[in-house]
């Protein structure tokens, strides 16, 4: 039930009907179901979001056309819960063994909306040191499709921003009265890292990026569809904390080096989140005005609504701290408010 109300929340009513479903329906007469029903631990969104695994692989089995009856009762058509639990439970018995084998891995995205609040605290950074080309490092990137933002336009006040003949346009809702001024991205660099990336070169991976975007929302399908035909970045498997000391082993003379996360850090174990803070602090140390250093977060924070954006600035001298704002989960707006930190901010300076 949670995970229903939190998909409804964000637009998907389809979800919304789905996941009470599963909680209600699901029972053990099926391979599928005795797995789901007998899995250790919390199952839910804070946990192995076991809903959320099912769910993606019956999507997929929709997008590849492996099961035509369950696509007949999947988004657009509206089938009453009765019709759509029988096609749900004849696809569990269908293609068991695939299913179950998708099951073993957890839930991965790769919200491309959330490219927008990035592009937003790159434009507030590029106001604070001067514009120049910018070297970009993503960590818990997934598929690493937000490293092509020089390829997406953002609309703001009616105005379109970035390349001409963008592969993704971005249109968040601006809230708040103040607006960020917007500035030539140029990026000379870019790597990223995720403990299991995903290749948007490979069908499979393709498959997988879609399959978790919820079935009644077509246009953040067509939105990763077009990420993923200019992904020119496949991320690094590794430990972001290692990986990142190597990325900042050397100043970037000349550009500004932007490390960020969006919905990751979460995600990253106790000891890696410090060990992060102590290399970007240590990179801070030696940043100057000719090699500037940002760390760009829009993370959860306990705050509401959405996430925090947070941006952490060395360019010679004490970092600047600075809250940006707050940003919708998926992107779906953006309230832009910069404003000084009064107080050192998670994940950096955790005591």
């Amino acid at each position: 039930m949670r995970q229903g109300h939190a998909c409804a929340s964000l637009g998907s009513p389809f979800m919304g009907r789905l996941m009470p479903l599963i909680g209600k329906r699901l029972s053990g007469h099926t391979g599928v179901g005795a797995r789901c029903l007998a899995w250790a631990g919390d199952v839910g969104p804070s946990g192995q979001s076991v809903p959320l695994r099912l769910a993606g692989a019956l999507h997929a089995l929709v997008l590849d056309g492996s099961a035509p009856d369950l696509a007949a009762v999947y988004p657009p058509h509206s089938p009453c819960d009765d019709q759509l639990w029988s096609a749900v439970t004849d696809a569990l018995l269908a293609h068991e063994a695939r299913i179950l084998t998708w099951l073993d891995r957890a839930p991965q995205t790769n919200e491309v909306r959330r490219a927008a609040a990035v592009i937003a605290g790159l434009w507030w950074a590029l106001g604070e040191v001067g514009d120049r080309p910018v070297v970009l490092s993503e960590m818990g990137a997934s598929a690493g499709l937000n490293l092509a933002l020089d390829s997406f336009c953002v609309t703001m006040n009616g105005s379109v921003y970035g390349p001409a003949d963008a592969a993704v346009a971005l249109t968040p809702e601006w809230r708040g009265h103040a607006r960020p001024t917007p500035h030539p991205i140029s990026v000379t660099d870019r790597r990223a890292v995720d403990l299991a990336p995903l290749d948007p070169a490979s069908p499979a991976d393709r498959l997988r990026l879609l399959a978790y975007l919820w079935p009644d929302q077509p246009d953040r399908l067509a939105r990763t569809r077009a990420a993923i035909a200019v992904a020119s970045v496949r991320p690094d498997a590794a430990d972001a904390a290692p990986w990142l000391a190597r990325r900042l082993s050397t100043p970037k003379q000349g550009a500004l080096h932007v490390v960020y996360t969006t919905i990751a850090a979460q995600y990253f174990p106790d000891e890696t989140r410090e060990a992060i803070a102590a290399h970007l602090q240590k990179a801070g140390m030696v940043a100057s005005a000719e090699a500037p250093l940002l760390y760009l977060s829009m993370e959860a924070d306990g705050g509401e609504p959405g996430a925090g954006l947070t941006a952490t600035l060395w360019s010679g001298g004490a970092p600047r701290q600075t809250r940006l704002g707050r940003a919708h989960f998926h992107g779906d707006w953006i309230e832009w408010s910069p404003q000084a930190a009064e107080e050192p901010f998670y994940p950096l300076f955790k005591s």
